[in-house]
């Protein structure tokens, strides 16, 4: 590439970057915000949640158009296709995590004006909600920063959440359950969606990894620590 259309390039990428990490900020709010609309059973909140999940998905689209446009007319190799290939992944696993946010809330919706989730429960469900937060804000950082320590240490957060879930199921099961089929699949519901929104942020701080080291196991389930 000739010296301008480089620099417009490298314009271009950081854009691409800046608009993953606005997406990490507007996919971390809806889960926050689904979180208080579930457990409140806010019926407008959750509805806001919803319906601000269109733009997560414009962003992804006009994400996903910029980089396949880029690719094509500009043939990028080494790094920079990799840049913009993990770009694309990423995005993928944004909306998604996007999508998650908003199942919470339309399970919210669907029981108003009664909490989905029982007394007993309201605790697991709030450190859900909190580790989640914690989890898209450090994807953020790691992906404006290119950070793998913090992306290695991503892993051990959702870890936490995995525990949660785990602890959640044992609940259902236990003999002393009494609420019933509907509430136990709500409960079942509500921790699935919370325990892949921490995978999916996994998935993002991977491709990271991939970005930085070229490393396709990061990418493809191996733990980060092991690429490290």
């Amino acid at each position: 590439m000739s010296g301008g259309i480089r620099e417009q390039f490298e314009i271009d990428l950081q854009s691409i970057d800046d608009q993953l990490v606005e997406m990490t900020r507007l996919v971390g709010s809806a889960m926050a915000r689904s979180t208080t609309a579930l457990l409140d059973a806010d019926l407008p909140l959750a509805e806001s949640v919803i319906a601000a999940d269109e733009q997560v998905d414009a962003l992804h689209h006009d994400l996903e158009e910029r980089a396949l446009v880029l690719i094509a007319r500009q043939s990028p190799v080494a790094t920079d296709l990799r840049t913009l290939i993990a770009a694309l992944r990423m995005s993928a696993d944004l909306e998604r995590m996007g999508d998650l946010a908003r199942h919470v809330s339309k399970l919210a919706r669907l029981r108003y004006p009664n909490s989905a989730v029982p007394a007993e429960l309201r605790s697991y469900i709030v450190e859900m909600g909190h580790i989640a937060e914690r989890l898209v804000l450090k994807t953020g950082t790691i992906i404006a920063n290119r950070d793998l320590k913090a992306a290695e240490e991503l892993e051990a957060d959702d870890d936490e959440m995995d525990r949660i879930h785990r602890e959640m199921f044992a609940k259902l099961l236990a003999p002393d359950w009494k609420h019933g089929v509907e509430t136990a699949v709500d409960i079942t519901l509500l921790s699935r969606y919370y325990e892949r929104y921490g995978d999916h942020a996994v998935g993002v701080c991977r491709r990271v990894v991939f970005l930085v080291t070229g490393d396709h196991a990061a990418a493809h389930g191996e733990p980060v620590s092991d690429q490290l």
